[in-house]
């Protein structure tokens, strides 16, 4: 669990970074994410990438499981 909040604050340190390091200008528009915003399809882009972030979390997870399990048993 100590691991899960390490790697979650990292995230959210890099984001926070990021974002105040953005100096662009702020009349610039993405035509492409205009069109997929104004036509609702950037949700699903959103939950798309949302769910294949997580199932790749969830996955190292269980692999960080299954793995100390298996050194516990080495170990006796």
């Amino acid at each position: 669990m100590k691991k899960l909040f390490l790697i979650v604050m990292l995230f959210y340190a890099l984001h926070a970074n990021a974002q105040e390091s953005y100096a662009g200008p702020e009349d610039t528009k993405v035509e492409m994410a205009e069109q997929l915003r104004s036509s609702g399809k950037i949700y699903v882009v959103v939950a798309v990438l949302s769910t294949v972030l997580l199932g790749m979390i969830l996955y190292a997870i269980t692999l960080d499981r299954r793995i100390n399990k298996l050194e516990k048993e080495v170990k006796e």
